[in-house]
């Protein structure tokens, strides 16, 4: 009895054991893939050799340690010099081998170089061969002399990496309309560029739109110049170009065409009018704006009129209309906290057609308290009063204050609240605004901006200072 007992047990125990080791193998984990690949593709070998000399072949093959990948060759790879012909070379690829065909006959004692910038990705994650640079001469030598530096645009201090700076042998003012440049590099994010591997000599220096000619033949396009050419040798010093548009064009004009009635409803001839308030609250830093919806053919100012709340007429307000003829702007000194009533009389203004409001109307308002705003101190720790600053307060593209600089710090009591970038116009003419500089003829240099690269925020009920290093 006990021994068959013993039997089922042990019988019952397997079959457990089996079952608990056909569930463990049902959910095994399958292995993964391995570690993602973050290495870009890396030269091994080159035919001519990299920096080879006396080099005679058109036909060139770059072999890499990995599957390759081109991404925009044409846009991308930068050989220099530029072909005399104009005659792109064929670029191709297949597993782990770049060949460059070249169509042009090579120049004699001349060193060739190409740049292949982001173009060079492996197959499987896209990773970059950055700083991916080969050089080959059909002389006896290398050039190794390179000329580096700084695009910015003038008028506001930021960066343009769409454009190119071109250097050119003919140092005649023409060159930049009429020849292609003999070397060219793209300025990168942060407004810098770098020639590698030129011929000792003088060139003149333009920065441009990057368009295949490489020519300045629109002076409503981004261009910079060079006062004089740079002498490039083993030591060449680094220069900053500003860059300027000589003719803006202006901006197009977009036509609102006319309201159109809701569906099922006429078309509501009134003039009407609303008022920039924010929540009934009149901003000490501005005017009163009124945005009428029709062109004001008849504006009588008198009969806008400012009362307390016992409806007695104030005095120092002044009321004007804008060019659009759309738009009542009325001015005063505002103070902190204070009630006004404002009276709009029915035949106070009126379209092309005679409309006038449809009755008389009153827009009840207070004025914001001081602690919704916050004081701002700008100290310039060194900056150059003789140059005529002028620093320039922005809100995204929208200047909201500037001041000529007789001193060192910047004050204002009262300033709303947010995050606003700063910078200096150096305002060499005195005129008050920023002057576009001229090449053709007169070579005037453009105005310059300084962008102070960190924003400020201003708190509100707050003493806000910041120390600036120019």
């Amino acid at each position: 009895m006990k021994q068959n007992f013993l039997i089922h047990f042990l019988s019952v125990c397997l079959a457990f054991g089996f079952l608990v080791n056909l569930a463990s193998c049902a959910n095994m984990i399958p292995p993964g893939g391995g570690p993602r690949d973050t290495l870009p593709p890396v030269l091994v070998s080159a035919i001519p050799k990299d920096s080879a000399v006396n080099v005679k072949l058109r036909n060139i093959t770059l072999t890499f340690d990995e599957y390759i990948n081109l991404q925009n060759p044409q846009q991308s790879i930068i050989i220099s010099p530029l072909p005399a012909q104009s005659k792109m070379p064929n670029i191709d690829f297949k597993l782990r081998n770049l060949t460059i065909k070249l169509k042009d006959s090579l120049e004699p004692n001349t060193t060739y170089s190409i740049d292949f910038g982001d173009a060079v990705r492996d197959v499987n994650e896209g990773n970059i061969a950055r700083n991916l640079h080969y050089v080959f001469s059909t002389g006896n030598s290398i050039d190794y002399n390179t000329y580096s530096g700084k695009v910015i645009l003038a008028e506001t201090g930021k960066i343009d990496s769409n454009l190119v700076v071109i250097l050119h042998k003919n140092l005649s003012d023409t060159a930049p309309l009429k020849l292609r440049p003999r070397y060219f590099t793209r300025v990168n994010g942060q407004g810098e560029f770098r020639f590698q591997n030129l011929p000792p000599g003088s060139y003149a220096v333009y920065a441009v739109a990057n368009k295949f000619t490489f020519t300045y033949g629109d002076s409503s396009q981004m261009f910079a110049f060079k006062d004089t050419p740079v002498l490039v040798s083993a030591n060449t010093a680094a220069d900053t170009l500003y860059a300027f548009e000589a003719y803006k064009r202006p901006a197009a004009k977009t036509s609102a065409g006319p309201v159109k009635a809701a569906a099922g409803k006429r078309d509501d001839k009134r003039i009407r009018f609303s008022a920039d308030l924010q929540g009934g609250e009149q901003d000490l830093l501005n005017d009163l704006h009124l945005t009428f919806n029709k062109k004001l053919t008849r504006f009588d100012s008198a009969r806008f009129v400012i009362t307390d709340t016992g409806f007695r007429p104030l005095s120092g307000f002044h009321v004007s209309l804008d060019s659009t003829q759309t738009v009542v702007s009325i001015r005063h000194n505002w103070k902190q906290e204070q009630h006004f009533i404002l009276i709009i009389d029915k035949e106070a203004v009126a379209d092309s057609l005679g409309t006038e409001l449809a009755k008389a109307d009153t827009v009840r308002f207070t004025t914001k308290p001081e602690t919704d705003y916050g004081s701002i101190r700008i100290r310039f720790l060194n900056i150059d009063t003789s140059r005529n600053p002028i620093v320039r307060i922005m809100e995204g593209e929208k200047l909201v204050d500037s001041e000529v600089l007789t001193q060192k710090e910047f004050n204002r009591k009262l300033f709303r609240p947010g995050a606003y970038q700063v910078s200096i116009l150096y305002d060499s003419n005195k005129n008050g605004k920023w002057d576009t500089g001229h090449f053709w003829g007169t070579k005037r240099q453009p105005e310059i901006v300084v962008l102070i690269p960190k924003q400020i925020a201003i708190r509100a009920n707050w003493d806000n200072e910041v120390d600036i290093n120019l």
